[in-house]
């Protein structure tokens, strides 16, 4: 009798993306990776808005809710790899929760929201390359588009390929995900 086999889960750990002083890091976009909805951000898409933006007009929110603010950015830069983030959680009753969630290891994900300045589009694939982006935000996400846009504690430095350690994915819910935004973008 052959056993019918459970969804495929990734992990390493259980690991907290936040420190005790309510300081995290980590890529919340990397280069040249397909995300969800098919968009690819190009090296040198965020430059000029980070030049003309700075930190201070950069939010912080909770799953992209403006109504959520929930801290501030320490550092916000591209690399090689991609646009890496370090922030710290403010104090309000928000920013505590989404902290308490940080910590258990239940929230970790990183990502942008943009109006997108240039980009070109491949036909037959269906892939956007975003060339040039205005960055508006960096939110703290419980579901990616980018499922390897992942917050961790401050102080755990950058990862060779930029990949956060200690978080979970489950390829099923990332195979659900990518038929949802295929249909989605069809409508565009």
């Amino acid at each position: 009798m052959r056993r019918a086999r459970a969804p495929e889960t990734k992990f390493a750990s259980l690991v907290g993306s936040v420190d005790a002083e309510g300081r995290f890091c980590g890529y919340a976009s990397l280069f040249g990776r397909v995300d969800l909805s098919g968009d690819v951000v190009m090296a040198g898409a965020f430059a000029r808005s980070l030049r003309e933006k700075g930190l201070d007009r950069v939010g912080m929110l909770l799953e992209h809710d403006p109504g959520k603010p929930i801290g501030t950015w320490l550092a916000i830069e591209e690399d090689r790899r991609g646009l890496w983030v370090e922030g710290r959680l403010g104090r309000s009753a928000t920013a505590a929760a989404a902290g308490r969630r940080m910590a258990e290891g239940r929230l970790d994900g990183l990502s942008i929201g943009f109006r997108t300045v240039a980009a070109e589009e491949d036909r037959r694939t269906r892939v956007r390359r975003l060339i040039e982006i205005d960055l508006w935000e960096v939110s703290v996400v419980s579901a990616p588009m980018l499922p390897e846009a992942r917050a961790r504690a401050a102080g755990s430095g950058r990862g060779a390929g930029g990949e956060a350690s200690g978080t979970a994915v489950d390829a099923g819910l990332i195979a659900r995900l990518r038929r949802t935004t295929a249909l989605l973008r069809q409508t565009r």
